[in-house]
């Protein structure tokens, strides 16, 4: 099947694009108001984008009755962020965060989850997450009517990971993480099944497809 983008309804195309691209890592980001309120919510559309500078980024939509979000709001007024990983031991809790409470709500205590200090932002991290990685926001692109869809640069300032997950040589251990991923509707993934395949050498390529 073929699909136009071009005339197809924004809620059709979500519904491929989040079907097909998957697994999605998620973004358990953490924000603090100028006020000093704490805010958290997860978000699937994000990734790495770059190691030096490092970057990462968000996508993130307006709310549905459509005033923004806290978490773009927080972004705005203090420009800095902590994007906490999600493992399975934590993931139901991540859930909860993602409720559309009112504003002003702690979705921290909510979710029975613990806020801790971060080393050089302002925003708390989370203490039950494996990783965390304290951001600075580098540029805010708005897209979409009224600007609806931010896609948000953070650069990583300073990154958390628990003992056991990584090694002397900074290498991760991902069974020591058990991280989950985004699918589509209510679905999510465990990244406990995996298989290697080494990148090859051109000469590696033509020995394998030459004799």
């Amino acid at each position: 099947m073929q699909f136009d983008f071009r005339t197809l309804p924004p809620p059709d195309r979500y519904k491929l694009l989040v079907g097909s691209v998957v697994p999605r890592p998620i973004a358990f980001v953490t924000t603090r108001a100028a006020s000093g309120h704490n805010n958290a919510a997860p978000f699937s559309f994000f990734n790495v984008f770059s190691a030096d500078p490092a970057i990462v980024v968000l996508g993130i939509e307006k709310r549905n009755s459509g005033p923004l979000k806290d978490t773009v709001r927080n972004i705005r007024e203090t420009r800095e962020f902590v994007v906490n990983l999600v493992s399975e031991e934590i993931a139901e809790r991540m859930n909860v965060c993602a409720v559309d409470f009112p504003e002003g709500t702690d979705e921290l205590a909510e979710s029975g989850l613990t806020p801790g200090p971060s080393m050089v932002v302002k925003a708390p991290l989370i203490k039950e997450s494996p990783v965390n990685m304290e951001c600075r926001l580098m540029e805010e692109l708005r897209f979409g009517p009224e600007g609806s869809r931010s896609l948000v640069l953070g650069e990583v300032l300073y990154f958390h990971i628990r003992d056991d997950a990584v090694n002397a040589r900074g290498h991760v251990n991902l069974d020591a993480l058990r991280l989950v991923g985004r699918l589509a509707g209510n679905s999510y993934v465990h990244l406990s099944d995996r298989f290697d395949m080494k990148r090859m050498s051109h000469a590696e390529w033509l020995t394998k497809t030459r004799g």
